[in-house]
């Protein structure tokens, strides 16, 4: 393990931490690097097979452990779950110095795992689930996704159908969740059910782990326009499970999946620069087709390079909420709003430069690679809650504005 403690200077871990890093990875390269040279891929969401993915997240683990050996994962993680029990500054200067080099792909069960779950485990979990998931999570020994959106609640997940009925010890699930990120590769799934119909919408439901190789489980990828599979259909029939499995108080659903949107919103906003692409690989494709010449493409690249830095300034802000010891809240959807306009803006400027070298392959290195970003960045516009739903947040819960009408409500 690491001798890094609470009394480490922030400028000697980050020392250590490239040290230790430099004698195992090979350095990213920088936005000057050659035209032609290095990973091609810009896709925003993975278009695996299922067995090539299994292969990639044997990979992740492997790293992830390594590190988490090493004493340089799990940073800010409870030192009696296995972690450090550092500043969450600590894990923003490891990750910082780590993007300097050429780390394994990371997929969405292993982020949802870490980021989301795990926290919210901590949040709501008894003693006992805590013991049994968090030091098992945090070592990837097995993974989790979110059962969250249904065919007829994706935004308004408060109208969600799937059921959960209680019998003595024993829920009884029945439903259908759809759009589940990492399904096929995750032992666990943190389930939103209604569990009393009879209660208003956000008071009758209930959150769940449920083990995704219990009886009544399946699991169907859905096939992307971009040809990967990496979100799922998840279907549960007669899945019994104990009050064990029960995640907060009954009925207290609502709150447990406010809380894990409210970790995937900031999550999104800081993972940001990984997914579709970084700015150096748009500004060395403007040069290489020449357009940067062009005052239309200079003005809209100096428009996503703004983009970038709002968002890293809306990260350090998450950074100080959460060294404050305060949750990220409705504060996340303006990093998770900002993240998205980003994705779509740079699809429009790839659009504009690429043209046709966009939807006919040519075979030339680093073109028509970007058909994968501009039909996966509408994607995230949805995930975690559509574009729209971040802009009523935003409204009523940061700038303190009038609700917006609810139609259900204008109707009674």
């Amino acid at each position: 393990m690491s001798s890094v403690t609470a009394t480490v200077t922030l400028q000697e871990f980050r020392r250590r931490a490239n040290a230790w890093l430099a004698s195992r990875l090979e350095p990213r390269r920088t936005e000057t690097s050659t035209w032609g040279v290095g990973p091609e891929s810009v896709a925003v969401f993975h278009d695996l097979g299922l067995d090539e993915a299994r292969r990639l997240d044997a990979e992740l683990r492997k790293w992830h452990v390594a590190k988490l050996d090493a004493g340089w994962a799990g940073i800010t993680w409870p030192v009696e779950f296995g972690g450090l029990g550092l500043d969450p500054e600590y894990d923003r200067v490891f990750h910082e110095e780590q993007s300097r080099f050429v780390t394994p792909v990371e997929h969405e069960a292993f982020n949802v795992t870490l980021e989301l779950v795990a926290p919210v485990i901590q949040m709501y979990g008894t003693d006992e689930q805590k013991q049994r998931f968090l030091p098992m999570f945090l070592r990837v020994e097995q993974l989790a996704c979110q059962l969250f959106s249904e065919p007829e609640a994706g935004s308004d997940l408060a109208s969600l159908r799937c059921r959960a009925q209680r019998t003595g010890d024993t829920w009884v699930i029945d439903g259908q969740k759809v759009w589940t990120s990492g399904a096929q590769l995750a032992d666990y799934g943190l389930l939103i059910a209604r569990s009393d119909p009879a209660a208003p919408q956000h008071r009758g439901m209930t959150a769940f782990m449920v083990p995704l190789d219990a009886p009544g489980v399946e699991i169907r990828p859905i096939r992307q326009m971009t040809g990967g599979a990496s979100f799922n259909e998840v279907f549960l029939n007669g899945v019994c499970l104990g009050d064990d499995m029960r995640l907060g108080a009954e009925g207290d659903g609502w709150k447990v999946a406010l809380s894990t949107l409210g970790f995937e919103r900031s999550s999104s906003a800081g993972g940001a620069g990984g997914a579709g692409g970084s700015w150096s690989q748009v500004l060395t494709l403007v040069r290489h087709l020449g357009a940067d010449h062009h005052p239309i493409v200079r003005q809209s690249v100096a428009a996503l390079y703004t983009m970038f830095r709002i968002e890293e300034l809306s990260n350090e802000r998450a950074a100080a909420v959460l060294r404050a010891g305060q949750q990220p809240g409705p504060l996340g959807s303006v990093g998770k709003l900002f993240w998205t306009q980003r994705l779509a803006h740079t699809s429009d400027l790839v659009s504009r430069v690429l043209g046709p070298h966009l939807v006919a392959d040519t075979g030339e290195w680093g073109t028509y690679a970007w058909g994968e970003h501009v039909l996966g960045a509408p994607g995230y516009r949805i995930a975690g809650g559509s574009d729209e739903i971040q802009r009523n947040i935003i409204g009523e819960r940061v700038l303190g504005l009038p609700r917006e009408p609810r139609p259900k409500e204008n109707n009674a």
